[in-house]
């Protein structure tokens, strides 16, 4: 249920990102949505960072690279992309995350985690396609920055899901990832000064990025992946289209299309693979590590 929270709210960034940096440079949205998340929870926390070994510094700094990067250039890439498109797009990572996982790791999945693997395949593959088919302009350049994106995220979330401090430092590993990323976009943004929002209706919509998107939402997949899988994450993760589209139809008026009901069907069902009784257990005695005895 955390890890769902999570995908309802970073999907609900997509299309509100989309909004704010029409009027906004992507560099200070950035570095103001993630200062204000890492100023909130370190405020509520104060001693979250003491005597905290170096493994996690350094791994909070390398998910805070990993995100940063994969959000700097998906933010980029939406100037040509419908909100949609590139929700989909970023969902790819629940595809490439067992593919890293396999190949780095030598993480075994099972079966029944392939087969939701396989769908969001089929669901992104058919979105794409249709979407063209459908007379969607997609830009292929933006299409292929938003697909980098979604392996940096995979990395992401295998690095998480296999940091051995994860239980203890939770909170501090949340914290430390949220400030390398604004740090890492204020550097970007502070030379030509930062542009604030102007209005009360956009000091909203970053005040939701800000703190439920960032830092609850952070927060909320921190605790959630001390209990699921990195893949089976993934999966459940890969439900942001849904959320995105729906933000996107409901107060965008971006088209509901066939290619939207297809692939949202695909991810939803690919999720209640993995969610369903059974399936998580055995992902998770098989996800890493060696095979039990027969």
């Amino acid at each position: 249920m955390l890890l769902l929270s999570v995908s309802v709210a970073w999907g609900s960034a997509f299309p509100l990102m989309k909004d704010l940096i029409v009027r906004m440079p992507v560099a200070d949205l950035l570095a103001e949505r993630y200062g204000i998340a890492t100023f909130a929870l370190f405020a509520l926390r104060p001693g979250c960072l003491r005597r905290l070994p170096e493994s996690t510094w350094l791994t909070g700094l390398l998910l805070g690279l990993l995100f940063g990067v994969g959000q700097t250039a998906q933010a980029v890439a939406l100037h040509d992309l419908p909100s949609s498109v590139s929700g989909f797009t970023v969902g790819s990572s629940v595809v490439i995350t067992p593919v890293l996982g396999l190949v780095l790791l030598g993480a075994r999945i099972s079966g029944r985690t392939w087969g939701a693997v396989a769908l969001a395949l089929a669901a992104m593959t058919v979105f794409t396609l249709l979407r063209e088919a459908e007379g969607g302009a997609v830009s292929l350049p933006a299409l292929a920055v938003t697909l980098l994106s979604a392996v940096l995220y995979a990395g992401h979330t295998l690095v998480l899901g296999n940091f051995a401090g994860a239980r203890r430092d939770a909170y501090a590993i949340t914290v430390i990832q949220l400030g390398t990323i604004a740090l890492m976009t204020g550097v970007l943004a502070v030379p030509d000064g930062l542009t604030l929002p102007r209005t009360a209706g956009d000091w909203a919509l970053l005040g939701h990025l800000s703190i439920v998107a960032c830092a609850l939402g952070f927060l909320a997949r921190s605790y959630g992946q001390l209990h699921v899988p990195p893949v089976p994450a993934a999966v459940i993760l890969s439900a942001q289209p849904l959320w995105v589209t729906a933000l996107a139809v409901v107060m965008y008026g971006e088209p509901l299309t066939w290619a939207v009901f297809l692939g949202g069907g695909l991810i939803a069902l690919a999720m209640l693979l993995v969610v369903l009784p059974g399936g998580l257990l055995r992902t998770a005695r098989r996800g890493t590590g060696p095979a039990p005895p027969r």
